[in-house]
């Protein structure tokens, strides 16, 4: 009777999620493995590097900020009933770490997609208000580079392997195919911002980091790590004055963050708004439309050079 009530969860958690379960364009198949991944980013690896070997599944839902999200009582029992989870790391998921213990004793293989890699410190100094008992080390923003999302697909490659090693040349093809669109990224952006004329640029909150000393970039944020953290007003002073220093044309924000402050400091220096997008989150729409990790990544392109290259 325990062993039905358990598959029935399962089913119901599975079917509420189905909605954002695959980050390819064809349906996973419902054979094979099932993996569940923390939000988006992690989603589109696994997906793409698992392909119809296995059902992918989002546990933060399509269109939610990662930062806001807090899972159910029943979320745990969908998970000990998988083959592996795949999460960012680095302290973005601080509400996993309770879960880690059971699902490594009940045999899902956890997948910390930051591991080996070379981790920025969290700067408190950007952040102006307490984030609500999060304790931060590191930014954990690491996907946003794709130097270090390569890197990542690399650990969600191995641990595929380590549990279905019959399928990895399967996994490999995927996974190489994935890093050429990885490589071009990379090339396509050092190409376009060596012709920039600034390499300063203000956004709403600090996730591009790892992405501004990739390519030799400077974020000035208005928030900090957590988008949750609000600037004081000194803060705002000084961004005020940086963009009138620096003739800043554009603020950007980001698509799940509300882009008041931005708006509101744009329209003191003068300055207009465009969205420059961390990938933490798309929606269900956006999935249909056909817009990846990689798309995103080149419509922040589009966006860096309108405002950098003071062209726009």
């Amino acid at each position: 009777m325990k062993k039905l009530i358990s598959i029935i969860v399962v089913v119901v958690l599975i079917m509420g999620l189905a909605a954002c379960s695959n980050g390819s364009e064809e349906p996973a198949q419902q054979s094979g493995l099932t993996i569940y991944t923390s939000f988006y980013p992690m989603q589109f690896l696994a997906a793409t590097i698992a392909g119809d070997k296995a059902q992918v599944i989002s546990l933060v839902p399509a269109g939610v900020e990662p930062h806001d999200w807090e899972p159910k009582p029943k979320t745990l029992a969908g998970l000990q009933e998988s083959d592996m989870l795949v999460y960012n790391g680095a302290g973005m998921e601080a509400w996993l770490e309770d879960f880690l213990p059971s699902l490594q004793k009940a045999g899902v293989k956890t997948v910390n997609t930051s591991t080996g890699l070379e981790l920025l410190p969290f700067d408190e100094k950007n952040e102006e208000e307490d984030h609500e008992g999060e304790e931060l080390i590191y930014d954990p923003h690491v996907w946003v580079s794709p130097a270090k999302y390569k890197q990542q697909a690399q650990n969600v490659l191995n641990a595929l392997i380590e549990i279905d090693a019959a399928n990895q040349a399967y996994y490999k093809s995927n996974f190489n195919k994935l890093t050429e669109d990885l490589d071009k990224l990379d090339s396509d952006y050092r190409q376009a911002i060596a012709g920039f004329k600034t390499k300063v640029f203000i956004v709403s909150h600090s996730a591009f980091e790892y992405l501004a000393k990739d390519y030799g970039l400077t974020q000035l944020p208005i928030r900090g790590v957590t988008p949750q953290a609000e600037p004081s007003p000194a803060k705002l002073a000084e961004l005020v004055q940086i963009c009138r220093e620096n003739d800043i044309k554009y603020i950007f924000f980001e698509s799940l963050v509300s882009p008041k402050l931005s708006e509101t400091l744009a329209n003191e220096v003068g300055a207009e708004t465009l969205v420059l997008n961390d990938g933490q989150g798309i929606t269900e729409d956006q999935m249909k439309q056909g817009r990846t990790y990689i798309t995103i990544m080149y419509e922040n392109l589009e966006n860096l050079k309108k405002a950098l290259s003071n062209n726009g």
